[in-house]
């Protein structure tokens, strides 16, 4: 394998800029599918090694590698975990202001694939590693750093991987830094920084359809392609029930607090669930952020049947993209909709990967107070996470992971629209404020 670093050295001393780490990351291009991974990976470790690091690879492909450095502790705290994934989504009919994968700095900001999700946090959590070692800080626990491959495509190759055949590099660990979480939110006049404390689960079911099929030349009504278009437009006309997980009224209910009346006021209705299906309405653009936190969802994203033009299909098979709620089963999902389109179809469960109902949060007023001390005008609150991410493997070790990449972003920046979009981007000292912030966390850790 040849390594290309793009003409920016791995040299330890990067720390001390991570917009320019970033833009090394960035410079790789992983896009999953393949991955290949591993050239990024072996930078990370050429600049960890060069830095006094000692690191493990472990890969299931060669070309899918993932790295585990640890700064030793005091012992006086257990360990704690930072971790992050180099691939990223492809950039695939895409049109972009700057190159994908040339990382260019304009206008303040860090242009490229992964400079949100998640390049960036993997660069504020090196930078906050090699500026601990440089400085000789020594933590109460040992700081586990691992970066990963295929998060973008499952985990197989990443930390689901990790987690089923090298458990014994994360014992004794209960707490972890991971994606999504600590981005500036602005309502109104108010500066919040969600913290993730929980995510929701995969939930990917197979959805078939049966009717008379036939000759292309008959009359057939109610056959299947009838009862895919009803399927898709009771689905589409309904929605699954409102449920108030703890995670979600912890959040809401902080959020509601803040916020001046009558805007606190309405927020705080949708711990109601009688309420929540009306002021969802009234909330225009907001709704999409609050919406998926308060039901379980279910998208159709691959359709198949049919193999002739003449032939009418006596099947088709629908494949959906579900996200649980934190407690819920796939069984629930299941009910859920029966309950909408009754036995129209055959459902049946192609992937579930469950997460905790219940946080633990006894790391998150230190997260809270470094946010805190670095900007007093901001309030930091629980936040459940819509999507999934690889806490949910960690999870299955007794891992409580937080999405903790943080960033102070200007009050203009769409940051969940630019994820996975063309013209991703973030602004370099929103990198900045984060590597500071997490190094923070690495000093007070366990104090």
């Amino acid at each position: 394998m040849t390594l290309t670093t793009h003409g920016i050295p791995p040299e330890p001393n990067l720390y001390q800029e991570p917009d320019k780490l970033l833009q090394a990351l960035v410079r790789f291009d992983t896009s999953n599918p393949p991955g290949q991974e591993a050239g990024c990976i072996t930078y990370i470790d050429q600049l960890l090694t060069k830095a006094g690091f000692e690191t493990t690879i472990l890969a299931k492909d060669p070309e899918r590698p993932n790295l585990i450095a640890r700064l030793k502790g005091t012992g006086n705290a257990p360990p704690l975990l930072l971790y992050g994934h180099v691939d990223v989504v492809p950039t695939t009919k895409q049109t972009w202001t700057h190159p994908p994968f040339e990382a260019q700095i304009v206008d303040g900001y860090i242009w490229g694939r992964g400079t949100l999700d998640m390049k960036g946090g993997v660069a504020m959590m090196l930078a906050a590693l090699l500026r601990a070692k440089a400085e000789g800080l020594t933590p109460a626990g040992d700081i586990v750093f691992t970066a990963l491959s295929d998060e973008e495509a499952g985990g197989d190759y990443g930390a689901k991987y990790l987690v089923e055949h090298y458990p014994e590099h994360f014992e004794g660990i209960r707490y972890a830094l991971g994606e999504f979480g600590g981005a500036t939110m602005y309502i109104g006049d108010k500066t919040f920084y969600p913290i993730q404390i929980a995510e929701k689960q995969v939930c990917w079911l197979k959805a078939t359809l049966r009717g008379p099929g036939g000759h292309g030349s008959r009359v057939i009504r109610g056959g299947t392609m009838a009862k895919l278009g009803r399927f898709l437009q009771l689905m589409d006309q309904n929605t699954l029930p409102i449920h108030v997980t703890p995670s979600a009224r912890q959040m809401i209910g902080t959020m509601a607090a803040g916020l001046p009346f009558p805007t606190g006021f309405l927020l705080k209705q949708l711990l109601n669930p009688g309420l929540a299906n009306s002021v969802l309405k009234l909330m225009g653009e907001q709704a999409a952020t609050f919406e998926p936190m308060l039901r379980n969802t279910v998208n159709a994203t691959i359709v198949s049947g049919g193999e002739k033009v003449n032939v009418i299909p006596s099947e088709i098979v629908l494949e959906m993209d579900g996200r649980l709620l934190p407690g819920y089963t796939p069984d629930d999902m299941q009910a859920e909709i029966h309950a909408i389109v009754g036995d129209m179809v055959e459902l049946e469960v192609l992937r579930h990967d469950p997460y905790p109902a219940e946080p633990d949060m006894g790391l998150f007023d230190t997260l809270g107070d470094v946010l805190r001390d670095l900007d007093p005008e901001g309030v930091p609150l629980p936040m459940l996470l819509p999507a999934v991410t690889d806490g949910r493997f960690f999870a299955r070790l007794g891992i409580q992971t937080y999405g903790f990449t943080p960033m102070k972003l200007p009050k203009d920046f769409k940051y969940f629209e630019a994820i996975h979009a063309a013209d991703e981007r973030v602004p370099v000292k929103a990198v900045e404020f984060g590597a500071d912030a997490i190094y923070k966390v690495l000093q007070r850790y366990g104090q």
